[in-house]
């Protein structure tokens, strides 16, 4: 198949798709949307606890690598502050 056989046939697919779902009342469309969320919530797989742990590790190791670049460019520019405008009042 050429490239514009498949896009001739794609667009023959959407445009009967959309005249389908232009079709249905919005009940219908809702008992649609929530059918297809159920059926993708069955995907779902819940992770062992490995898994957790290790995603749990990752994550919090990434928030403390931020929280130090954070901090660390605070300081940077706290100082630079200070240099340029002299020491503050307090």
């Amino acid at each position: 198949m050429s490239t514009s056989e498949v896009e001739e046939s794609g667009g023959a697919a959407e445009r009967a798709t959309s005249d389908r779902a232009a079709k249905r009342n919005w009940f219908s469309r809702i008992v649609l949307f929530i059918q297809q969320v159920i059926a993708e919530l069955k995907k779902v797989v819940t992770p062992t606890r490995k898994e957790l742990v290790n995603f749990t590790i990752v994550v919090i190791a990434f928030v403390v690598i931020m929280m130090a670049l954070v901090w660390a460019l605070d300081q940077v520019f706290g100082f630079i502050t200070v240099f340029i405008f002299g020491t503050p009042l307090g």
